[in-house]
């Protein structure tokens, strides 16, 4: 008998001594119930006290949030009398006519950032699907800006978008002709929004790739030559296979960014923090005001469930048709 062996063997003796003496002491009504858990209760057992502590962390402030959009609270007054204004606050929001313009502009970026999003991250993926020699690298290449935080790009394109000194200017000045010092991105009125439209498509576009590539990975080849057996052109292989069959993907990567689009801010505060003037005020920015400068926390409360309310109704009617279409 080696060495280790008699190691080991003492370890085990040790440990079967240390679970009989556990086991003496256990009173006897509560080691009946210990030996009646079943495997699934005992993982509920350990699984528990993370849970309770994500639901407090989770649900606990949503229904704060609840409560204080019923009342008057300012958080900047926590010794004032906390009064019951019922649904005053959801009133005054949605006949607030700012409210609406930043919802409308909240709408225009969702709706240009998901398109450009799609269309070029659907075709970079449909590139690289073909395994064209050196894709790893330019697969790993693509997917830096997806890679960088939030503040890092911000400030990285707030510096690309100065007149000055920008090399965003110097390169439309050398296309169009127009001096750098008239190309003012981030205060120009009608610049502004397509300036972070720009830097979000540009930062979000790889993980929309990701998501298709996948996609197009999962189509099975068999497919594609039986309709080379067809006849089927390149063209036609792509409508009626390609597209198809990516589609619940691209659906998905639709439905994930436009959540997180929605819900917009580090990237408007990083470059505009709202303007010129309210140009580029997003929701979040309207109610990052609300709460923070102007301490209408009620007030800010409502807001944010409504808005809560719109992003979880919308995902909710988009789920059962990425559904419907899963299941075709």
């Amino acid at each position: 008998m080696t060495e280790t062996t008699q190691v080991t063997e003492a370890g085990l003796t040790m440990l079967n001594r240390t679970a009989e003496n556990v086991a003496r002491a256990t009173p006897e009504p509560l080691a009946r119930k210990v030996r009646g858990i079943s495997d699934k209760g005992l993982a509920w057992l350990f699984i528990s006290p993370t849970i309770l502590l994500l639901l407090a962390i989770n649900i606990f402030p949503l229904f704060w949030a609840i409560y204080l959009s019923f009342t008057n609270f300012r958080a900047n007054r926590p010794n004032e009398v906390v009064k019951n204004l019922g649904f005053a606050n959801y009133q005054r929001i949605l006949a607030d006519k700012d409210i609406w313009i930043a919802m409308q502009t909240t709408a225009h970026f969702v709706f240009w950032t998901i398109l450009l999003q799609t269309l070029i991250g659907f075709t970079l993926a449909w590139l690289i699907d073909r395994k064209f020699r050196g894709h790893a690298f330019w697969t790993t290449l693509i997917l830096v800006p997806m890679m960088l935080s939030p503040a890092v790009v911000g400030n990285f394109w707030r510096f690309l978008y100065e007149p000055q000194i920008g090399l965003f200017a110097y390169a439309i000045s050398f296309v169009t002709g127009i001096p750098p010092t008239n190309i003012q991105m981030l205060s120009n009125v009608s610049l502004a929004p397509w300036s972070i439209i720009i830097v979000d498509t540009w930062m979000w576009t790889p993980y929309v790739m990701l998501i298709c590539l996948a996609g197009l990975r999962s189509i099975p080849e068999y497919i594609y030559e039986a309709a080379e057996v067809d006849r089927a052109s390149n063209w036609r292989q792509f409508w009626s296979i390609t597209l198809p069959m990516a589609l619940p993907f691209i659906m998905l990567a639709v439905l994930f960014r436009g959540i997180e689009n929605f819900k917009m801010f580090d990237m408007v505060n990083l470059l505009t923090g709202g303007g010129p003037g309210s140009t580029t005020e997003v929701a979040s920015i309207t109610l990052k005001r609300q709460a923070f400068e102007s301490w209408r926390t009620g007030y800010s409360s409502a807001f944010a469930i409504i808005l809560f309310v719109a992003v979880f109704g919308l995902a909710n009617i988009y789920v059962k048709a990425l559904n419907k279409v899963k299941q075709r």
